[in-house]
């Protein structure tokens, strides 16, 4: 790997990891939201925040992180895939959890740090693999560079 391939995807990493973490403080503000104000079952709870995060996350990381050019539907079609099988087995151990005594909010974030790993490998790998700086903003630093 080049010096500049790894400084690229350091940079990569990095960006991922701050708009997860504004995807998690709105995963976290609407679950407890949903939780606390609105007594709502933990499944459900945490499958709406989980949603709102995942709007925000696949918006932001589409176009800053790795600048992609794909087909939206196309790509958000293979991210709803990666949920397919995360949402429903992150909320049915989640839910096991929360009833077998453990705290709401500690299932909540060590689920989010295992989709935050998990996410980001996905993306990378799967949905953009062949279009990471495809986009506007990519040719441009392309053409200044």
């Amino acid at each position: 790997m080049s010096e500049t391939s790894g400084k690229k995807n350091l940079w990569q990493v990095i960006k991922f990891t701050l708009f997860s973490a504004s995807a998690g403080l709105i995963q976290l503000g609407s679950f407890a939201v949903f939780n606390d104000l609105c007594h709502w079952p933990y499944w459900l709870s945490y499958g709406l925040s989980l949603l709102l995060s995942v709007l925000w996350n696949f918006t932001l990381n589409r176009r800053y992180t790795f600048r992609s050019a794909a087909n939206i539907p196309r790509a958000m079609a293979l991210v709803a895939l990666f949920y397919v099988v995360f949402l429903p087995v992150s909320t049915w151990a989640g839910n096991a959890l929360v009833k077998g005594g453990w705290n709401e909010y500690a299932v909540e974030i060590m689920t989010m740090l295992v989709n935050f790993v998990t996410e980001f490998l996905y993306q990378r790998f799967v949905v953009y693999r062949h279009t990471i700086d495809t986009n506007d903003l990519a040719q441009r630093d392309q053409r200044g560079a």
